[in-house]
């Protein structure tokens, strides 16, 4: 996903570390108090719910389609595109997703190249199959070169909180359905909005063919405005189709678009990307990805690559 941040002050080696610290204390302290409380609070879900792997069914007569894979299917990951899975990861199970990101921006007066690492993202399946929590979380470098001038900056993203609730199955052509309620927690460096950005993200998909896959997202988000630091909507809807091209290789090609509402300086942003997955076994993925703006305000190229794994 493009960069959405810039640089506003010097970073210091000291800030840094104890981000990195605080980040992987909270993230270890996350999966504690989740594992406990699943089995603290197992009586809370009953047996009927524990068996269903949506919160709803449609009311069609085809066989519901979807939903949690099992440990002998692979991981469905929501890397390396824009547009996450529209399924949960399933009960007790965890799944780990890294990446790294380079950004290029050419503009008139000079131009921004930035990386992004290691994209921290982990779910969590909570309580029942279609439950899932998430904690999410990357580091930022930054070079601006701007009227024959550069500088550097280095901080983390604010951390990212989220659920994920497994709607509904695909039954025939009714689509498989996850929403996220998700927000930002101003625990970010340079690169923190200093407030919690609440959201809300929809996501839905088909399975056309055993090979062809249709998957989008629609979420409205807050966000800062760069230069005014105000607070704003942003509304972002992708769709990306999905081809495997082999029994553990796939590919992917992708739209996806940032529609502020009531910005004051910040513009509609268009991106087109594609990238490949392989399949190494049904517990680990490996992905590279590469896109491109396809409006004046977008960030013209990036980059990555990444990996998940399950377990």
């Amino acid at each position: 996903m493009p960069c959405r941040s810039r640089a506003r002050s010097p970073s210091w080696i000291a800030r840094f570390v104890g981000l990195v610290s605080f980040t992987s204390v909270a993230v270890a302290s996350f999966l504690g108090v989740v594992a406990r409380a699943e089995d603290d609070l197992t009586w809370l879900t009953s047996d009927v719910v524990e068996s269903e792997q949506t919160l709803l069914r449609w009311n069609h007569a085809a066989m519901p389609e979807g939903g949690p894979p099992g440990w002998d299917e692979p991981l469905a990951s929501d890397r390396p595109d824009f547009t996450e899975a529209s399924s949960t990861v399933g009960r007790g199970v965890t799944q780990l997703e890294l990446g790294y990101t380079f950004f290029f921006d050419d503009e008139s007066s000079g131009s921004i190249n930035s990386h992004s690492f290691p994209e921290i993202l982990v779910r969590r399946g909570f309580l029942a199959d279609w439950l899932e929590f998430r904690v999410g979380w990357t580091l930022n470098s930054e070079t601006q070169t701007l009227s024959g001038t550069s500088g550097t900056a280095h901080g983390s993203d604010d951390l990212y909180l989220g659920l994920k609730l497994g709607l509904t199955p695909q039954q025939g052509w009714l689509p498989e359905m996850a929403i996220m309620p998700q927000m930002s927690v101003p625990l970010g460096g340079i690169f923190s909005a200093n407030r919690v950005l609440p959201g809300l993200n929809w996501l839905y998909g088909w399975d056309v063919t055993e090979r062809l896959s249709v998957g989008a997202s629609t979420q409205y988000n807050l966000s800062v405005d760069e230069f005014t630091d105000r607070v704003h909507g942003e509304f972002a809807q992708s769709a990306t189709l999905g081809i495997a091209l082999g029994e553990q290789l796939s590919g992917f090609i992708e739209w996806f678009v940032f529609c502020p509402a009531g910005a004051e300086t910040e513009k509609t942003e268009h991106y087109l990307d594609g990238g490949l997955t392989y399949r190494w076994s049904n517990n680990l993925q490996l992905d590279v990805r590469l896109g491109t703006g396809l409006s004046a305000a977008s960030t013209d190229l990036f980059a990555g690559t990444g990996m998940v794994v399950r377990f």
